[in-house]
């Protein structure tokens, strides 16, 4: 049988071959950096609502297929607090089946066969598959490796753009660089999507996860960006909640009903037990996160001073770095092996998460406390040096 055309830009994610790998190391020195996994546990509230909602007959049904009003209102008001913008939670805000499938349902509802999709370079290998999925293409904008960390090249972002773009997706902090949007970033961004009439597709699932004092800065905020930004957060990252899988979508209501559309077409509805203990957990507010992103950042400062000297790019966000194994004088998977078999690390090549992140492995210190990742430099250092 002839493999369908939506597959042909498609790469393999990696993370999980390198996750069996590990797995079948069985080695408990082994530090598991290659996956998104975390060891900071939700909010007490969320697990409690977890376990209450076993029991909850409402929580084993179907219906509502947009998702439960508590979530819906609590998923809206926190958009709208982060925003300013005043958003209708009957009207215009969805629960997904995670963040993902919030991203996915919003592309098939907003783009054409043969459209165009601006993202980031380098980017999730996950985002850019959804692209391909849809039947549009992807087209990337450079982020620049710079001494303080990684930057947005504004040139490559407008060249990017072309008359067959329909959306540009953003991610802040972006995944897996780190990397963190400024003012003026999102300036150019919000101008583009004005000036050529496209929809911003909106990635919040860390943006809280911001380091060194960084603010938060919401694209919907900005002038003539509130009609056509569309928020998809997650429970994942910032709340840790992986294993729930719950995502909200907050989005002008021109176009929320086609993004339901193609939710009920897909997977149908979210996980029931579920929804109360991520509405509990955002209704807490800010300081759960606040403190699970202090305890990122001492990772994140542990290990960059681990590979102090190596070519390792800050980021100022989320759960990941990169290192650049190529200027090491290793491709990214040679490299990944020499670190599982030499270094007792797993590390994922970033092989297909856009163009130039391919000379680069990625280390997740989310799921590492910083007395395992201590020494973790000298491993490297012997492994690849």
């Amino acid at each position: 049988m002839k493999r369908v055309a939506r597959l042909s830009g498609m790469a393999p994610i990696g993370v999980d071959r390198m996750g069996a790998a590990a797995d079948a190391a069985g080695d408990d020195r082994l530090l598991r950096l290659e996956n998104l996994d975390t060891d900071l546990r939700p909010a007490p509230a969320a697990l409690a609502a977890t376990r209450a909602a076993v029991d909850d007959d409402d929580a084993n049904s179907y219906l509502p297929f947009p998702g439960h009003a508590r979530l819906r209102r609590a998923a809206t008001a926190h958009v709208a607090r982060l925003s300013g913008v005043d958003y209708d939670w009957r009207r215009q805000t969805l629960i997904s089946a995670g963040g993902l499938n919030g991203i996915l349902n919003t592309l098939l509802a907003i783009v054409e066969d043969g459209d165009e999709v601006v993202l980031t370079d380098p980017i999730y290998i996950g985002l850019l598959n959804r692209v391909h999925l849809t039947g549009a293409t992807p087209r990337l904008a450079r982020l620049r490796a710079e001494a303080d960390g990684w930057a947005l090249d504004h040139d490559a972002l407008r060249a990017a753009v072309s008359d067959r773009t329909r959306a540009i997706v953003m991610m802040s902090p972006s995944m897996p660089s780190g990397c963190v949007l400024t003012p003026d970033d999102w300036r150019v961004v919000a101008e583009l999507c004005v000036a050529r009439d496209l929809w911003l597709v909106y990635d919040a699932a860390m943006e809280r996860v911001l380091f060194d004092g960084r603010e938060l800065i919401h694209p919907a905020s900005l002038p003539g960006m509130a009609e056509r930004t569309i928020t998809i957060g997650a429970a994942s990252k910032e709340l840790r909640m992986i294993g729930w899988r719950v995502g909200w979508v907050v989005a002008p209501a021109s176009i929320v009903d086609d993004i339901g559309l193609v939710a009920i077409s897909n997977v149908v509805c979210q996980v029931g037990i579920a929804q109360t203990a991520v509405a509990a957990a955002l209704e807490a507010g800010d300081d759960d996160v606040a403190r699970a992103t202090a305890e990122l950042q001492r990772r994140r400062d542990a290990l960059l001073a681990e590979l102090d000297g190596l070519p390792v790019v800050r980021p100022h966000g989320g759960w990941s770095l990169l290192l650049d194994a190529e200027a090491l004088g290793h491709g990214p998977e040679v490299a990944s092996e020499l670190l599982l078999a030499g270094a007792r690390i797993a590390a994922t090549p970033m092989l297909g998460w856009g163009g130039q992140a391919a000379r680069y492995v990625r280390f997740v210190y989310a799921n590492e406390p910083v007395e395992r990742l201590e020494g973790s430099g000298r491993r490297v250092r012997e492994a690849l040096t």
